[in-house]
């Protein structure tokens, strides 16, 4: 799928953002969606308030129902990383139940709270 016929489906769809992110990492998402054939636009969020300078942050807007598939996706993706850079822990038979594979945002180890980091709330489990 590519940004044209993303932006066709989603025309009159009800959408919602899901991940927000810098420009790179949210153009990085965004193709990944659409490689997945999930349709997917970024949306820029308001910029800071009171004169703070801050680096603009965008939405990536699904439909409700895609949020699941894009949280596998992530999730995918995520322990794809960690088995790139050889830190995937085994949680296989006989393995450690506390052994968490650190969060990709902020490497808290802890039990996640309802699918998230429990230290900074990433979602990582849908």
């Amino acid at each position: 799928m590519n940004k044209e016929q993303a932006y066709k489906q989603l025309e009159d769809a009800e959408v919602v953002p899901c991940v927000s992110a810098g420009i790179a990492d949210a153009k990085e998402v965004l193709n990944a969606c659409l490689e997945a054939d999930i349709p997917a636009i970024l949306d820029r969020q308001e910029g800071c308030k009171g004169g703070h300078s801050c680096s603009p942050k965008f939405d990536l807007c699904v439909r409700p129902e895609d949020i699941p598939k894009v949280m596998a996706l992530l999730q995918a993706r995520w322990k794809a990383l960690l088995a790139q850079e050889g830190t995937l822990i085994d949680h296989g038979v006989g393995a450690n139940e506390s052994d968490n594979p650190p969060c990709p945002a902020c490497g808290c180890t802890a039990d996640l709270v309802e699918g998230a980091c429990a230290e900074c709330g990433l979602q990582l489990e849908h």
